[in-house]
């Protein structure tokens, strides 16, 4: 598709612009909608809702009938136009940007969105649903957010140095099962060519960008951008000395993070913790005792319980009913050899 063919695409939306190319290839194969269905094995009703622009596809449906109508793609690069409305318009702009990036580096406070997984994407979009349309335009924003992650693959592939807090590593998002599966899925990308992973540990203490997210993105002809995201509000940095100052903290926080083989083997050890936790049986019946790190009077009142291979259960003697932190027993062992030392 053409620069101008694509400019005149978005002018009438992009998605009607794709319902429209998909009802008219329909028509000039004289089909209906019930023999598409037949013939693609895809949901009639669905096919509809694509025609009329009320749903947004996968990519991968757009490639099953660019093959079937022998297309070369087009539907898939009308697919692309649609993709960005699904986002914000001031959000545009950076996803051009993204897309085109050969250097791409990010720092985000939980899992960012170029390594989640689709069910840990849909949970962190879904929120409280109440209606149907909600609940389609959330899936609609995770089929977008899946297409973004296709930059990893492509080739030539950019370079992408993510910063990833631990903080990111240890909030679990939807059940053991979505939350033991995005974390394979890290260890996964960690190890491709092109991409560098890093944790920052929480013993690195504060820093400036533990507030939000930052994305530096930078071009073919050099030319450089920042993408700082916040609670409230998100700003595109394309003045010099803003991406500068950008590109500072980011280094500041990449010198404290964890070196790439460190931050992979800690990943694997924050999966291996969460799988003994997984395993770990009910409290409610467990027998406590008070810790020999605990001092004997009134303070550093620490209570342990025994019978939970691979995981020591601590709790605060003082709040019997508050909450109990499960530490991998090594962790454990070092805490302690620690404070006897101390």
């Amino acid at each position: 598709m053409t620069e101008v063919a694509e400019a005149d695409v978005e002018a009438e939306s992009g998605r009607a612009a794709l319902g429209r190319a998909l009802r008219f290839l329909r028509e000039q194969a004289g089909l209906s909608l019930g023999q598409l269905a037949e013939k693609t094995r895809y949901d009639k009703s669905y096919l509809s809702r694509l025609e009329s622009g009320k749903r947004l596809s996968k990519p991968a449906v757009m490639e099953d009938l660019d093959r079937f109508y022998k297309t070369g793609g087009l539907l898939v690069e009308l697919w692309k136009v649609a993709r960005r409305e699904v986002f914000k318009d001031k959000y545009k702009e950076f996803m051009r940007l993204e897309f085109g990036a050969r250097i791409m580096h990010k720092y985000a406070l939980g899992i960012p969105g170029l390594l989640q997984t689709e069910d840990v994407a849909r949970a962190l979009l879904s929120g409280d649903q109440e209606t149907e349309s909600e609940a389609e335009s959330v899936e609609e924003q995770v089929i977008a957010r899946l297409g973004r992650q296709q930059l990893l693959y492509r080739n030539p592939a950019p370079t992408v140095r993510i910063i990833m807090d631990e903080y990111g590593l240890r909030r679990q998002v939807g059940s053991a099962e979505v939350w033991e599966a995005q974390l394979e899925h890290l260890i996964t990308i960690a190890e491709l060519p092109m991409v560098t992973l890093q944790v920052l540990p929480l013993s690195a203490g504060a820093h400036h960008l533990m507030n939000g997210s930052l994305t530096l993105l930078w071009q073919e002809d050099g030319s450089g951008v920042a993408y700082v995201e916040g609670n409230q509000c998100s700003e595109l940095l394309e003045d010099p000395e803003d991406v500068t100052r950008a590109r500072l903290a980011y280094d500041r926080a990449r010198d404290r993070a964890l070196p790439p083989p460190a931050s992979i083997a800690f990943i694997r050890g924050v999966l291996k913790e969460f799988r003994i936790m997984k395993r770990t049986p009910g409290l409610s019946t467990a027998t406590w005792r008070k810790s020999s790190y605990s001092d004997g009077g009134d303070n550093n009142c620490i209570e342990v319980a025994d019978g939970y291979p691979g995981v020591i259960p601590v709790r605060d003697s003082k709040a019997p009913a508050g909450p109990v932190l499960l530490i991998a027993a090594p962790a454990w062992t070092a805490f302690v050899e620690f404070a006897a030392e101390g």
